[in-house]
């Protein structure tokens, strides 16, 4: 049994997670075995400092113990989840983890710039350190069923993912970065790797980037800000096109079998490689944004 700490409860991942990892106060079927949380870190925080209280009375229900100090954790966990929030705190929290060869799942956004993020590769790759970010919405059935063109579309010409993506209003997530990850996410699971340069709008009522991966596919994201906001995509196939809605039921269980599955076997369910660019390509977005739609290459 996999003994798993938390670091940062300003998110209600930290509740969600446990639930399902713990097998607390949730329906069976969103069950996830092999691991157990059995101690956390309230922390602090700069986007929702007045959830912590909240979850933290949660989390103490479920019996979790909480520390003060992440150090506190060193010696009673096998690994971690960094859960904070504000992407910008995330290589300070996953260092002292990294360092000590603790396996480390780190919330989404991974980093909020790409300078952030390499150092956090380079450190796990240093220390031989299995470590992986990812959005949920990567493992959603409906992504998974239709990732490398495996659908009745055939193979993907291009694909347009959509979704809520509110803007941080402290600033600490910007862009793309707070939860226009989500449908990031969904367009790399879909697409791969491969993207060369990025043209982004940004208006108060929503987001348009615009993605050219190498051989000339053209993948885009709507970040929805206002009117309804469901998550979905659509695939442009050699056969056909196709739009489907994915639902977020599962998501969570989805994640987390895969975060348990790393933590048991050290084997890293997705290359770093992509997940730096997934914060190259959100990072240029932010550039190309600020710039008027100006095309951005994406360099990592």
């Amino acid at each position: 049994m996999i003994r798993i700490g938390l670091v940062d409860f300003d998110t209600s991942h930290a509740v969600e997670f446990t639930k399902r990892i713990n097998h607390v106060d949730i329906a069976e079927d969103q069950w996830v075995e092999g691991a157990k949380v059995v101690a956390g870190v309230p922390g602090k925080s700069l986007i929702s400092p007045e959830v912590i209280p909240k979850y933290a009375e949660s989390l103490k229900k479920y019996g979790v113990p909480f520390f003060d100090d992440p150090a506190d954790l060193f010696g009673k966990i096998d690994a971690v989840m960094i859960e904070a929030q504000d992407g910008s705190v995330h290589l300070e929290r996953a260092m002292p983890f990294l360092e000590r060869g603790i396996p480390t799942y780190v919330d989404k956004p991974f980093a909020c710039s790409l300078a952030d993020a390499r150092a956090m590769a380079d450190l796990a790759a240093r220390n031989h350190v299995p470590l992986m970010s990812s959005s949920s919405l990567r493992y959603a059935p409906e992504v998974v069923e239709a990732r490398g063109g495996r659908g009745a579309t055939g193979t993907l010409q291009g694909v347009s993912t959509y979704g809520p993506a509110p803007l941080d209003p402290k600033g600490r997530n910007p862009g793309l970065f707070h939860y226009g990850i989500h449908p990031a996410e969904m367009l790399f699971t879909l697409m791969g790797p491969g993207c060369e340069r990025v043209s982004c709008f940004s208006r108060p009522e929503g987001e348009l980037a615009t993605g050219v991966w190498s051989g000339g596919r053209i993948g885009t994201i709507r970040g929805l800000r206002k009117g309804s906001s469901p998550y979905g995509f659509t695939l442009f196939g050699e056969k056909s096109v196709a739009t489907r809605d994915v639902s977020t039921q599962f998501i969570y269980r989805e994640l987390l079998k895969q975060i348990v599955r790393m933590f048991t076997t050290k084997e890293m369910p997705i290359d770093l490689r992509e997940t730096l660019e997934i914060v190259a390509f959100i990072e240029a977005a932010k550039t190309s944004g600020d710039g008027g739609g100006v095309p951005v290459e994406i360099k990592f």
